[in-house]
């Protein structure tokens, strides 16, 4: 199928600032099925097998966004680096969630969306900020995560190394692909105690009445498969699939130079058109 593909669309948002956004769907087709996708921790809309996935679902006929959040440390100059590391130790909760809003807001009126049908797909990070998205917006009727975090506190460090980032204002996180030293501000765990409440994934989770599909790899070792788990636990209408063998991206890397979807990540796709089409 010849696909319409939209790249590096330009977001406007006045709460953060600019950002990009993809879509891909089929073209001269109305009232698609309107999916969003959230990139995770250190990730971004470009990363690894990420246009894959939004072909194979696009292709099953429906409209697939994925976006960058304004402060993961891409600039709309260049999308696929991290060029901006003083945005990405800004970064917090809140700013993605007015990112979130500001895609749904910009799409959901495009003439060949069905707004009455919306779906989110959240990987890692991007599939806790996705629950608590879909907790809060009518317009959101179904989720989907793939290795997404089940609790945001528990990521902030403890002990010493709070204390000593407390004091400094600023820790550091390495990136192993590219060896640059990744700053995290104080202002990021203010703004989850500020808003711990609204940022419980847990409370999102059960008072969450829409379909939710949990897609977990059992060796996954960024986020153990018992998050997922405890997802399954929480949420009043969820379904889990567990891919044995699986990592946390599902086999896919960056970059990612195949012309198709690793295993495991081709099968967790399919796990979630067919849980769309039945649910949606």
């Amino acid at each position: 199928m010849q696909l319409t593909k939209e790249k590096n669309i330009v977001i406007q948002n006045s709460d953060t600032r600019n950002f990009l956004a993809d879509a891909f769907y089929p073209p001269e087709k109305k009232e698609l099925p309107l999916v969003i996708f959230a990139h995770g921790y250190k990730g971004y809309k470009d990363w690894g097998a990420w246009d894959l996935i939004g072909e194979k679902i696009a292709e099953a006929g429906y409209f697939f966004v994925k976006f960058n959040f304004s402060h993961n440390g891409t600039t709309v100059e260049q999308p696929r680096e991290f060029a901006d590391l003083e945005a990405f130790g800004h970064n917090n909760f809140s700013r993605e969630m007015s990112d979130y809003d500001a895609v749904l807001n910009h799409f959901a009126t495009h003439p060949a969306v069905d707004e009455e049908k919306v779906a989110l797909i959240g990987h890692s990070r991007g599939g806790g900020i996705s629950v608590i998205k879909a907790s809060e917006d009518d317009r959101v009727k179904l989720l989907i995560s793939l290795a997404g975090v089940s609790n945001f506190r528990y990521r902030f460090p403890s002990q010493q190394r709070f204390d000593d980032w407390k004091e400094s204002g600023v820790m550091y996180s390495e990136n192993k692909r590219t060896g640059q030293q990744m700053p995290h501000y104080f202002q990021f765990f203010q703004d989850f105690e500020e808003n711990e409440k609204r940022f419980d994934i847990q409370y999102a989770a059960q008072h969450l009445e829409k379909p939710f599909l949990i897609i977990q790899g059992t060796d996954d070792d960024a986020v153990k498969d018992k998050e997922s788990l405890l997802l399954h636990e929480w949420s009043k209408n969820s379904t889990l699939e567990m891919i044995q063998a699986a990592n946390h991206t599902f086999g896919a890397s960056e970059p990612w130079k195949e012309k198709r979807l690793p295993e495991w990540l081709d099968k967790a796709t399919e796990f979630a058109i067919d849980f769309m089409k039945l649910n949606l």
